[in-house]
């Protein structure tokens, strides 16, 4: 069976209820008196029930592979074939050391594009490495400028 999305009735009338909001986009159970939703007539959201649930073998599953939470290299290293990686709440350092030994070994991340990621961090530090460069050129001109002004202060 295709897994069903569950979601309120009438959600994509309403920016509260769920509209171009992915956030507010989640079940509440039908308890109108009038409710079709409610009385599960045909047309209507289906309501959730215990027989919708993910088959034992494949649930908690992202893409057939046990998830892993991963703060650190060290835990990376432990991941099975069987196994797939989530990168934990960590700052962007470790982030892309993870992605870094993840793309050598061959370790799928599941919520972080290893190659993105780095791609964007090599842009940012040539971009930061030019402004450096710039920032040291204008102020050795600075530098220079106040240097000149003196030199002809004190020849008047």
């Amino acid at each position: 069976m295709a897994k069903l999305k569950f979601l309120r009735r009438n959600w994509s009338k309403a920016s509260r209820l769920g509209k171009g909001r992915k956030k507010k986009q989640v079940w509440r159970s039908p308890k109108g008196r009038h409710s079709k939703t409610r009385n599960e007539r045909k047309g209507y959201p289906a309501i959730v029930k215990i027989g919708y649930r993910t088959e034992e073998k494949t649930r908690d599953m992202i893409k057939g592979k046990k998830p892993v939470i991963v703060m650190n290299t060290r835990e990376l290293e432990k991941i099975r074939k069987n196994e797939i990686a989530v990168i934990g709440n960590i700052g962007m350092k470790k982030k892309l050391e993870i992605a870094k030994k993840a793309e050598e070994k061959g370790i799928q991340i599941s919520n972080v594009n290893a190659k993105k990621i780095l791609k964007k961090f090599e842009k940012r530090q040539k971009m930061k490495a030019e402004e450096k460069k710039t920032k040291k050129e204008i102020k050795k001109e600075e530098k220079e400028a106040k240097e000149e002004k003196k030199a002809e202060e004190k020849k008047e």
